[in-house]
């Protein structure tokens, strides 16, 4: 079955699958596979597959934002996967948690403008419990970083830079006590839910905006050298959960 937006053939893609936005961070899942072979890179989405801990495992990148990410998430789906893990990046949004920490997520807040056009509203936006637990168990095997590892819900949201007008509801969902704030993963456990396909997200955090301006995001600046080591933890927690039984 070949792939549309992917543009690579179903056939070439093991069905346990690890995403991540940036096109540039396959480079770092990429070095921790063995016979790594590229399949695509078309606009956003690219894509290689290779073999970890003796298991065939995939990488794709989806972009920016639940539009496009639905797009692969929905042809990864229909081209057989089984599993697919999102290693990404968010910011905190308690106080506790800050740059450079690591964020398993257990559900996610439906703030993307894609999942509302799929399912009714009440539709949840969970993660799969074998996959949280995977990820649990993975992080008692490597060193995590400094900043703390963290797990809770997370909000989707489409909206990065809050306009004068409407501002930032980050602050009210903070007091729900959502853990962190991204941009697809609610996108992904929505459209994994409805394919059968198990599913869940790690992500590192590469800054708290609450803590920074109140959630403008005039002040928030993602790329700082200490996000690099909660990255590569988070690239190495979703390898073991999407390659673990």
């Amino acid at each position: 079955m070949q792939l549309g937006v992917l543009n690579f053939d179903s056939n070439d893609m093991p069905d346990r699958i690890v995403t991540v936005g940036d096109p540039g961070r396959v480079d770092v899942v990429a070095e921790h596979l063995t016979g790594v072979k590229a399949l695509a890179n078309k606009r956003e989405y690219r894509s290689i597959r290779g073999n970890y801990n003796g298991v065939d495992v995939g990488v794709v990148s989806h972009g920016v934002g639940s539009a496009g990410a639905g797009l692969c998430f929905t042809e990864l789906c229909r081209g057989g996967a089984e599993r697919i893990v999102r290693a990404g990046s968010a910011g905190g949004m308690q106080p506790e948690v800050q740059q450079g920490a690591v964020v398993i997520a257990t559900a996610a807040v439906r703030d993307d403008g894609l999942s509302e056009r799929l399912v009714p509203a009440g539709f949840p936006a969970v993660a799969s419990v074998d996959v949280v637990n995977a990820l649990r168990a993975e992080a008692q095997e490597v060193a995590l970083p400094v900043a703390g590892l963290f797990e809770g819900i997370v909000l989707t949201s489409d909206l990065f830079y809050p306009g004068d007008m409407l501002g930032s509801e980050l602050g009210d969902w903070a007091k729900a006590h959502v853990v962190a704030v991204e941009m697809e993963v609610a996108t992904l456990l929505v459209v994994a839910a409805m394919h059968g396909v198990e599913a869940g997200a790690v992500l590192a955090i590469d800054g708290n905006p609450l803590a920074v301006d109140g959630g403008s995001m005039r002040q928030y600046n993602p790329d700082q050298s200490v996000v690099g080591s909660a990255i590569a933890v988070a690239v190495e927690l979703a390898l073991g959960a999407a390659v673990a039984d």
